[in-house]
Order: structure tokens, then sequence, then C-alpha cells
């Protein structure tokens, strides 16, 4: 039996109970890449451990795919998909664009998800067939605008500029052509496009515990979401998500 949306919610307080009194504290950060900068705090490690503790209690015989503990069990018929901390930049910078992430594949394909902000109590869930958001102003659901034209697009990416040199090529042909591009919010992009307040999202290079909670909240709420050769999106890399499938289109075409 699937989990339901308050085993989600619990997963995510467990989060925001490591994550958010670390928030903006001046804690220490560790780089996981050598010759680059990959940022990991304790915030990270300790919202892991604290998901993977309730998940072990109440599904044992489920997979998890982390970030930061490793993986296992992933040839179970479901498996977890979590990144405790997406924007560990924005974490370490106090920018409140980070979020808690957590998926759930079924045999290979993401069937339900959640993005936790906690600091603007903000949370963003999809089960099998509905998309909702709980937060300021009120719970309500999730819906793509209807923007069909590149011209008519807000873009969202993380930076081009952590991109390899063509995909960055491919992907500032792709901006000359939006109405308006932004940088630097993370998983936040993704589910303001599940909001209707952008259209566009590109990334490149994603592991699947990246893109893996956003794909159902995407899809519920009437987007599309693949790898830029039109594939599906859960192993992670290249990604573009879009409010509409003609607009999904264009993108492909484009990149």
């Amino acid at each position: 039996m699937l989990p339901d949306r308050i085993f989600f919610n619990s997963l995510a307080d467990a989060a925001a109970a490591q994550t958010l009194p670390r928030f903006r504290s001046g804690l220490n950060v560790d780089n996981k890449l050598a010759g680059g900068f990959d940022p990991v705090t304790e915030g990270d490690r300790a919202a892991e451990s604290a998901i993977r503790q309730l998940i072990g209690e109440h599904y044992p015989e489920h997979g998890i795919l982390g970030e930061e503990h490793g993986s296992s069990g992933l040839d179970r018929e479901y498996v977890w998909v979590i990144d405790p901390i997406d924007g560990t930049r924005a974490f370490i910078s106090g920018v409140p664009v980070w979020g808690t992430l957590i998926g759930l594949y079924h045999n290979g394909r993401a069937v339900m998800g959640l993005m936790d902000q906690p600091f603007t109590g903000e949370r963003f869930f999809a089960d099998a067939e509905t998309a909702g958001f709980a937060g300021p102003g009120g719970p309500r659901s999730l819906k793509t605008r209807d923007c069909r034209r590149l011209e008519d697009a807000v873009l969202f990416t993380t930076s081009p500029r952590i991109m390899q040199a063509e995909a960055m090529a491919r992907y500032d042909r792709l901006e000359k052509r939006v109405r308006l591009a932004r940088y630097g919010i993370d998983c936040y992009a993704y589910c303001l496009l599940a909001a209707g307040f952008a259209d566009l999202v590109v990334e490149s290079d994603l592991k699947p515990y990246d893109i893996g909670a956003l794909i159902p909240i995407i899809e519920r709420a009437g987007g599309v979401v693949t790898t830029w050769t039109g594939e599906r999106p859960e192993g992670g890399g290249d990604i573009v998500a879009a409010a509409t499938p003609a607009l999904h289109a264009a993108a492909l075409e484009t990149l």
C-alpha cells in the first residue's frame, strides 16, 4: 500500500527539525568536490538520517536512494528518493529557496513527491492523482498556467554557468527566445512552475534525487517534465520542465 500524505508530512517535519535550526546559523560547510565546490552541511546529513529512520521503521521493505548516505534496495518495487537540502548553496547563503525533496518511485516511475520549505512555511505535495500546496494563504490545488509560446515564457535555471560548454550553448539559444529568465532558486523553481508563476525550468546534469520528488508535482499540476531528448526524467540528467505540452515541444526543438 502506498504511504499517505500524513506520512510524507511526518518525514518533512522530521527533516525540518534538523534543517531549520541550522539555517542562518553560521554552521560549518564541507566541500564534497575536488577541483570545485559542492557544499554539504551537518544539516544535510542529519535531515537525511531523520527521514531514513522513519522510512525504515514504517516501510522496511522499501529501497532508498539518498544524496548523503548512499543507496540500498534500488531493485525493490518501491524506492524513496531523498535530497535533504536541495539548494545547499542557497542554504549556506541564507536564501530561503532551498527545500527538502522526498519522492517515491514505483517500479522506477515517480508516483508521489513532496517539496518542503520550512522557513517560509510552504509545502508542495503530489500523490497519484492530484497536486496541492499548503502554506501562507491556506491550502490550494496546483495548476500550471496556459503558456504555449517561448516568447511569452518565464524561464528559470539555477545557473547556466554550472553547465558544460555544449549544454550552456544550447541553453543560451533557449534563453534568447523567452520573455524573462531568472537564476538561482533550485527546486523552488519547479514548484513555482506547478503553481502557475513560471513556465519553464531548464537544468543540466541533475541526479535522480534532484528531480525525483518534483516529477509528480509538475505532472499532476498539468505540466510536462522530461530530459532534453524527451525521455522520462526519473534517472536525472539534462532536464526540462514546461507548463504545457506545446511549450515543452518548443523548448525541446530549441534545445
